[in-house]
């Protein structure tokens, strides 16, 4: 006959072994960042302004910023292991505020911004870390708004995706948008919050 004292011994022994079975199990990989097209309106090098750096509010030379609701994007570029990628290169490009691309294949018939890049870079710090400061992105016809985005290790394109914003009442008739799944659309949507600069969005890239 078995004692409560041999029970409990057993339960917590059994316990203990399976908790240290799970500490020897490594941890899950984190969930890559899903992939999106690229889209018709990535710019060309001759179609680029000769500033593409990672302020697309502000042309060196121009007289005003671009017109729109700045804010900054921010994160950090990993692999699936957490491991920071430094030295990438990020690109993104997006319409203006009235929803017209740097692109000559855009033929709508209202200007572009002159005062907005359009497109730009960055290059991921020691810990991954990029940064844009640029507009919100506006509705485009046929899409909810979004930021198309390209990250490169050296020449090797590695991912092209796009950003949405959280919560938008246009995701929802957005064909692409609604080929993710819950988890998708969360890792690629952006939430803005105040900070001391003005708004802020994070989204974190991982390969």
């Amino acid at each position: 006959m078995t004692s409560k004292n041999q029970t409990r011994r057993h339960l917590l022994a059994t316990g203990i072994g399976a908790l240290g079975a799970a500490a020897a199990q490594p941890l899950l990989a984190a969930t890559a960042t899903p992939p999106a097209t690229e889209g018709p309106f990535y710019p060309t090098p001759s179609m680029r302004s000769a500033d593409v750096d990672n302020d697309l509010v502000k042309i060196i030379g121009a007289v005003r910023e671009a017109g729109g609701e700045v804010f900054m994007l921010k994160g950090s570029l990993t692999d699936k292991d957490g491991t920071p990628l430094a030295g990438y290169r990020i690109e993104i490009w997006q319409c203006d505020m009235n929803g017209k691309y740097l692109h000559s294949g855009d033929r709508q018939s209202i200007a572009f911004d002159a005062g907005f890049q359009g497109f730009g870079h960055d290059i991921t710090g020691p810990d991954g870390s990029y940064s844009f400061r640029t507009i919100k992105p506006v509705t485009y016809p046929g899409r909810t708004p979004h930021i198309h985005v390209k990250v490169f290790d050296d020449s090797r394109e590695r991912l092209t995706t796009q950003f949405y914003i959280d919560g938008h009442p246009a995701n929802g008739r957005d064909r692409i948008f609604n080929r993710l799944s819950d988890a998708e659309a969360k890792a690629v949507s952006m939430v803005f919050t105040p900070s001391a600069d003005g708004e802020q969005a994070t989204v974190d890239v991982i390969l």
